[in-house]
């Protein structure tokens, strides 16, 4: 085999899928069974919209024109230049990978990972050999953790809750509502159904800190609820390096900041495909440094605006800034818009 991708969500599906369109023999591991659900915002900008596409996978969902911030009496528009985004659950994501990867010919097995060895021809997992292996396991990645490549953090330790609401979207703009101690992300992901996910670094109960949130509670008074809040966190999640070995880390694995810029799935495709040049050429070390040019711009942005949004001040003034400068807001939007490393 030439590569064995532990992790079914969609970074590990689209680093086999990338493998599978090369010539690799990929094989994917991953323990739970069926789709595979995650708290996330589930709004795909135009770029990841078009990385789907080229790689001939087209989940439906919701278009997405732009986004909107709000805070109050204000807010600030900003509409996609690329063309739309879409609004796609993250179940109806993960089932349209699965079956472009099964179509590809690549097998996916339902088996959790023991023990990891390596030696000069390739890994050894679980007593299968690979010539490399790619952990796409997770934002908690239990293989990161085994190559000794974590790095713990402890300060500003932020959590993502989302739930879905049976309503019919009334905005075509992913919605960002700001409060003292939160973000709503507002994302509709089909004609009858809006998910609604908050951010924040204070622990308390989803209902909770919607109450934060008047203008949303208007909105939402009245809609069933069509999922149960879901959680993910902590967030923040750190790795000395992106390779040991013959072992690359791709998408949550191997580092994460924020979901501040909403670039989750932008980035795992972007490395899913990195990772799979860099085994076709026999260069790992390239991936770590193609690695760092991809998530360059998320790390410093979201780095920035976590730094900015931590002051009450500056979070404050955040949404009025931008609809004064609205300019400044769409260029943002904008870089955010395109692929990683372009």
């Amino acid at each position: 085999m030439d590569l064995l991708v532990v992790g079914g969500g969609p970074a590990g599906l689209a680093t086999a899928l990338h493998a599978a369109r090369a010539g690799l023999e990929a094989t994917v591991w991953e323990q739970r069974a069926s789709t595979i659900d995650k708290a996330c915002g589930e709004g795909l900008m135009p770029g990841v919209v078009a990385g789907l596409t080229a790689l001939g996978v087209h989940p439906p969902g919701y278009d997405l024109r732009g986004i909107r911030y709000v805070a109050g009496a204000h807010r600030a528009d900003a509409d996609f230049r690329a063309g739309p985004g879409r609004g796609v659950r993250r179940t109806v994501l993960h089932a349209a990978l699965r079956e472009a990867v099964l179509a590809a010919g690549v097998r996916v097995e339902q088996r959790a990972v023991r023990r990891v060895e390596q030696d000069e021809d390739g890994v050894v997992v679980d007593g299968t050999r690979a010539r490399h292996l790619v952990a796409a396991d997770g934002l908690h990645s239990p293989i990161r953790r085994a190559l000794g490549l974590h790095r713990p953090r402890r300060a500003h330790r932020r959590h993502g809750l989302r739930r879905h609401y049976v309503l019919t979207p009334w905005s075509d703009h992913v919605e960002v509502h700001w409060a003292r101690d939160a973000e709503a992300y507002v994302t509709p992901v089909s004609d009858d159904l809006v998910g609604v996910a908050v951010l924040t670094a204070d622990r308390r109960p989803y209902d909770d800190h919607l109450a934060a949130f008047l203008e949303l509670q208007e909105r939402l008074a009245g809609a069933g609820t069509a999922t149960p809040a879901r959680g993910a966190g902590p967030l923040r999640q750190d790795a000395s390096a992106r390779t040991a070995g013959r072992v690359l880390l791709v998408g949550d694995a191997a580092g994460y900041v924020d979901a501040l810029t909403g670039e989750g799935i932008a980035l795992a495709l972007a490395q899913a495909s990195a990772a799979v040049r860099a085994v076709i050429n026999g260069d790992l070390a390239a991936y770590e440094r193609e690695w760092r040019r991809l998530t360059r711009r998320y790390r410093w942005l979201t780095h920035a605006l976590l730094g900015a949004t931590r002051v009450p001040p500056l979070r404050a003034a955040l949404v009025p800034a931008a609809q004064r400068l609205p300019w400044l807001f769409s260029a943002t939007v904008d870089v955010l818009a395109r692929p990683p490393g372009t």
